[in-house]
């Protein structure tokens, strides 16, 4: 890939920020207090890439006027990312909103829960023409990057996101897409029909791909080879899509996903695989304790994406991905608090030995 070596903005995302309310191992329907983490697919990478990796990074976004839009508002500005927001004025009763996620951890045995409440959300009713990407990239852009959640939210946002996309490749930028399939939101934006419909648009212009098998299948309708997986972290099914994807859509240069075996809660065993302009890179297998499973996968992309930016070898930057990942499975909340350091530590194959 032809990456842009100076820009204003190393990174912009377009999505939708939320709140997260974190109970911790107790559940929902039983708790009595919990933390609040700001989040969003596309901001998190967003975040990460600024706090840990140093980057210049900026978010645009829907942006609620009442008091959770301006918590929303602190934590975006004290991660370091420019933000580039389409304003609603909050009606005190019914919104528009920032949409809530309730997320208990889970323990052993005892999965995680997520649910949601995006009734009314603000970001649901951006649309095509509510952003001055002319004036956006006016400084330069070097990498943009959105996802199959933003898109699913509305009819709109989806033509949004294929409006950027068409955008950042004629200014010069690398694109990549999050294809995080969500059945559920878009059975209200369409359907499985108008889901592929529509990610195909936005993928005629995107550079990188991130997604697991099953995002492939759902999301770009490829077919599926007919061997089967020794193990989640066999990656033969999802390279053996590569080919269907590569045809289906020759633009894309990149392919990369998480791989996860789940043994408990706070048991995984973790890696990663990437395809990059014909050839595979694997990431090592680690055994992570997990505080807190939500984020890994931005975690992953936001590593993996700063090896690209930087210049690393392809196999580094699947390994700064993972090492990324892999940390950010540690720390509460959907964003960053490890630094630059650590990832290198972990990638290299550092140890949780005292640093004194």
């Amino acid at each position: 890939m032809n990456i842009r070596k100076h820009a204003e903005l190393d990174f912009l995302s377009l999505g939708a920020l939320v709140h997260r309310l974190d109970p911790g191992i107790i559940p929902f329907r039983k708790a009595t207090e919990y933390k609040i983490h700001v989040s969003g697919g596309e901001f998190n990478v967003a975040a990460n890439l600024s706090d840990c990796f140093g980057l210049n990074t900026g978010i645009a976004s829907a942006m609620a006027d009442y008091p959770i839009g301006e918590l929303i508002a602190e934590r975006v500005r004290a991660m370091g990312v420019k933000p580039f927001y389409k304003h609603f004025k909050h009606d005190g009763v019914t919104g528009p909103n920032i949409a809530a996620v309730y997320s208990d951890r889970g323990y052993g045995p005892r999965a995680p829960v997520v649910f949601y409440n995006r009734s009314n959300e603000a970001a649901s009713q951006l649309k095509p023409g509510d952003f001055d990407w002319k004036m956006i990239f006016a400084g330069g852009v070097r990498w943009v990057h959105s996802g199959g959640i933003f898109a699913a939210l509305s009819p709109t946002t989806a033509e949004l996101a294929a409006e950027m996309m068409k955008e950042a490749k004629s200014m010069g930028a690398i694109t990549s897409f999050d294809l995080n399939f969500r059945e559920k939101l878009w059975s209200i934006s369409g359907g499985n029909d108008r889901a592929v419909e529509i990610i195909g648009r936005i993928v005629e212009n995107v550079d990188v791909l991130v997604g697991n098998e099953e995002d492939l299948q759902k999301g770009l309708c490829i077919p599926g080879p007919e061997v089967a997986a020794k193990s989640k972290l066999d990656p033969s099914v999802f390279l053996g899509m590569i080919g269907h994807v590569v045809k289906k859509h020759p633009k894309v240069k990149v392919v990369a996903t998480t791989l996860r075996e789940v043994h408990s809660t706070n048991r995984h065993s973790w890696s990663a695989v990437a395809w990059i302009d014909g050839k595979t890179y694997a990431a090592p297998t680690a055994e992570l304790d997990v505080l807190d499973r939500v984020g890994g996968g931005d975690g992953f992309a936001s590593g993996f994406f700063f090896g690209l930016l930087s210049g690393e070898t392809p196999e580094e930057a699947i390994k700064l991905g993972w090492a990324h990942g892999a940390l950010l499975t540690t720390f509460p909340g959907d964003t960053t608090m490890a630094t630059l350091d650590q990832v290198r530590a972990f990638a290299k194959g550092g140890s949780a030995r005292i640093q004194r």
